[in-house]
């Protein structure tokens, strides 16, 4: 009786540490685990990523969401330091990096730093966003043609 007991007692004992290692393995990964219909995208906007480069001190960033279930893509643009007022901006594609493209998807005016917004995909969009076939640009009086680009990337 005392071994069977010590048994369940080991059994018990190597359950509730294998749980507790699973949990912190789990919540150690930093993120939470996201679904397997939304792709999170990414890209840091410089104006050297312009074609041709443009030298200003601007920068920002573009982090989106797109759910695969229903096509939405939804954003959120932050920039800083531009020659003057953001005049459009837009998701530009297909394009590889480099290569310039129209305007794929164009964003609500104002642009301001801090602005969010969301649209439906077609599925031809959601297909070049997916294969790395766009890019965030944002243009300015001084830059008509783009001050702050970046393309757009699965964020890992």
């Amino acid at each position: 009786m005392q071994t069977r007991r010590t048994i369940n007692r080991l059994t018990f004992t190597s359950l509730a540490v294998a749980a507790a290692a699973f949990t912190v393995a789990l919540s150690g990964c930093g993120t939470m685990m996201q679904p397997a219909n939304m792709v999170a995208f990414s890209t840091q906007l410089r104006s050297a990523n312009e074609v041709p480069p443009v030298m200003t001190s601007g920068g920002g960033s573009v982090d989106a969401s797109f759910n695969k279930d229903t096509m939405q893509l939804r954003w959120k643009v932050t920039y800083s330091g531009l020659t003057g007022n953001a005049t459009a901006g837009h998701f530009h594609g297909p394009a590889a990096v480099g290569v310039n493209s129209g305007v794929a998807l164009g964003w609500p005016n104002p642009i301001t730093s801090g602005m969010e917004g969301s649209a439906t995909l077609t599925a031809a969009q959601a297909a070049d966003l997916m294969a790395g076939r766009w890019y965030a640009n944002i243009h300015t009086a001084a830059n008509p043609g783009g001050e702050l680009r970046g393309q757009m990337s699965v964020r890992n």
